[in-house]
Parts: C-alpha cells; sequence; structure tokens
C-alpha cells in the first residue's frame, strides 16, 4: 500500500464492458487500502465507485453518433472537452502516483496533463481504423506501457512502438448453470445498442429460423436513439413479428441463464467482449463473429464462430446450436474450464491490478 493515490481516467460515464473491468479494478484496490480517485464523468460509473473514492468529474470524450458537418464539429468540441479534461487529471494526481488510462479516447486528455510520470494504458479496443492509430499516436508519449486484455488487442498496439502485455480479463463464476432446453428456444444478445454491435445481422439472421426467439438487452445512448428505433421497426416486420423481446438494462448474468444461446454479432473486433466471458461462466453456448477477442476466447471448441456480418452463417450455426444439444454441452464444458483457468475475477483482477502498478513507475 502507498500513500500517493492510484487515478484512473475512464473517458464515459455509462457502465459497460470498459466499466466493468474499471469497477473491479478499482475495488481491488480500495480492498488492499489503496486510496483510490476516478477521473470519469457523471453517471452510471460514478455511482457505483465505492465511498472511499474520490471522483472527479470530466465531460464526455466522445464523439458521438454524429456524421458529416455535425462530426467536425463534435470533432471540435472534443477537443475543447480534452483540454478540460487534463486540467481535472492535472489535479486529481497531485503527486507522482500511478495513472492507470482506461480508454483509448482519454489519451490525449493524458498527454496534455503534462504529468511528471507517465501512464499505464489499460486497451479495450482492437485497433483496426485509422482515427484509432491517430488518438494512439497522439498519446504514446504519456504511456509508459499499455496491457491489452487479448493477444489479438495486443498486436496492432505493439505494431505501433508500444510495449505491451496481455492481462486477461476475469468475471464472477456464478452457483448456477443456464437451463437450456426451453421452448420456444431464446437467443439472445447482451450488447450496447449500437450499430457496429451487430443487431441487424442477428434480426436477419433469425427472419430465417423460424420458431427461435430473440430477446435484446441493452440500452441506446442519445446518439443511436434512431438505430434503436430502426431495431423496433425490423423486429416488427412479418418474418419476427411476436418473436423479438427489448429488455433494456439487466443484470447480464440472471438474463443469459434463461437463454439457449449467446450471439455476439459486432462487425467491429472486440478486444474481449465481456458478454461472451459471461456467458462461458454460467454455461451458455456463445455464437461470436470471427475476429479480435472473440476468436481468443471460443477458439479449440469454447464456442461457435461466423464471417463478420454473414447473415446466412449466422442463421444456419444458430438452427444448429439449437438442434444439436449434446454438442453444445460439450462446447460449454470447454469453455466453463477456461474461465476457471484464465478468467476468474478473484485472481485475474489482482494480478491485472499489481501488472498496472508494477510498471507504473516508482510508488511513493
Amino acid at each position: 500500500m502507498s500513500v500517493a493515490p492510484i487515478v484512473f481516467v475512464n473517458r464515459a460515464g455509462r457502465f459497460s464492458g470498459a466499466e466493468v473491468v474499471l469497477l473491479k479494478l478499482v475495488q481491488a484496490a480500495c480492498a488492499r487500502g489503496e486510496n483510490v480517485r476516478v477521473v470519469c464523468p457523471n453517471g452510471p460509473l460514478a455511482d457505483r465507485l465505492p465511498r472511499s473514492v474520490e471522483h472527479f468529474e470530466i465531460d464526455e470524450l466522445d464523439l458521438g453518433g454524429s456524421s458529416g458537418p455535425a462530426r467536425l464539429r463534435a470533432a471540435g468540441t472534443l477537443v475543447r472537452r480534452w483540454v478540460r479534461a487534463a486540467v481535472v487529471i492535472r489535479r486529481a494526481a497531485d503527486t507522482a502516483g500511478p495513472i492507470i488510462v482506461n480508454s483509448l479516447l482519454a489519451l490525449p486528455a493524458v498527454r496534455l496533463a503534462r504529468l511528471p510520470q507517465r501512464a499505464s494504458w489499460l486497451v479495450h479496443d482492437t485497433v483496426h481504423e485509422a482515427k484509432q492509430r491517430a488518438m494512439i499516436r497522439i498519446g504514446k508519449p504519456a504511456i509508459r506501457r499499455a496491457f491489452a486484455v487479448s493477444p489479438p488487442t495486443a498486436a496492432p498496439v505493439r505494431a505501433l512502438g508500444l510495449a505491451v502485455e496481455v492481462a486477461p480479463l476475469g468475471v464472477d463464476i456464478p452457483d448456477t448453470c443456464a437451463t437450456r432446453g426451453g421452448r420456444p428456444p431464446v437467443v439472445g444478445i447482451m450488447a450496447l445498442l449500437t450499430p457496429w454491435k451487430g443487431h441487424r445481422v442477428l434480426l436477419r439472421a433469425l427472419a430465417d429460423v423460424p420458431g427461435v426467439h430473440c430477446e435484446i438487452a441493452g440500452t441506446a445512448i442519445e446518439a443511436d436513439a434512431e438505430y434503436a428505433a430502426e431495431l423496433r421497426r425490423l423486429s416488427e416486420t412479418p418474418e419476427l413479428s411476436g418473436r423479438v423481446r427489448f429488455l433494456g438494462h439487466v443484470d447480464a448474468v440472471t438474463t443469459m441463464a434463461t437463454w439457449d444461446v449467446l450471439v455476439n454479432a459486432s462487425t467491429s473486433p472486440e478486444a474481449s467482449p465481456v458478454s461472451v466471458l459471461e456467458a462461458m461462466s454460467v454455461g451458455l453456448p456463445v455464437i461470436a463473429t470471427d475476429h479480435g477477442g472473440s476468436s481468443w476466447l471460443l477458439r479449440d471448441g469454447a464456442g461457435m464462430l461466423v464471417p463478420v456480418a454473414d447473415v446466412a452463417a449466422l442463421a444456419e450455426t444458430v438452427t444448429w446450436a439449437v438442434d444439436n444439444p449434446e454438442s453444445v454441452t460439450e462446447m460449454v464444458d470447454v469453455a466453463r474450464q477456461r474461465i476457471a483457468d484464465v478468467h476468474d475475477a478473484r485472481t485475474a483482477y489482482p494480478a491485472m491490478l499489481d501488472a498496472l502498478l508494477d510498471q507504473a513507475g516508482d510508488r511513493l
């Protein structure tokens, strides 16, 4: 334990996969008696912080879902928010203590803070776009070392010249298992309602799989309100009418335990999707897009992989999964063993925190 505070920086106030990880790390640090500060916007994440944690508020560091001229205006707003966030980060980091950045879009703000110490960056994004690479190049001088949550996520960051290690995510292992075999079978997707999560792909696939119902768990940010409305319209087409339910925000494990299959249909590669880990832990079979962290988590028979945005392949795989319960059971056993061996939260997050702090410079 040290007197110097550990400062975590997060770009968003919502509570999704990256924020789940941050909260687990914060809880692990608090359990050791560390002095913890979190720089993030107001919202569900800040509301969940332990009482002993000091919260430093910043604006959301996000371009949102805008496009065209609105995108340019949003970019200008983001730059101004980086400058304001840098002031807050500098105030929170009032000693040479460790800085842990939990978001790619927060990297420029950390660089602008011009801290005497460099930060550890926990990488949650599988870098595949020019704008992501640009953010890394901007923030690179402020980063001491990066820690990626899966090998596919480490590779493109390493290619940009940063030292990267792999620190796998963990999940709490529940006492109960999913009870499959209900009729009609239910395929679920648990993700923020935003276009790249692939809800459209799933709904179009299920239009060709009669008798299978779908539950969509998750909410949309304001910028994606039209996308959420589009999904509802799609669910009301004759092929899907009466088979799709929108659940909103739910308890992940409790909800998954009632499903037959989880689908992660992301069209952009994810680093290590928490919903996939949670499904593996509860004994729910997983179908995911064959890229990024999903390919790594479901390797060697732990799940089913389909090509990106391939509606026909997804429909075929869903049909196979609900029609072959014995084969699916074998797959689930492989997945649960992987969670126990590598992704148990009781060991994964303390180990991740140790790695982040050991590389964050000398502690006072």
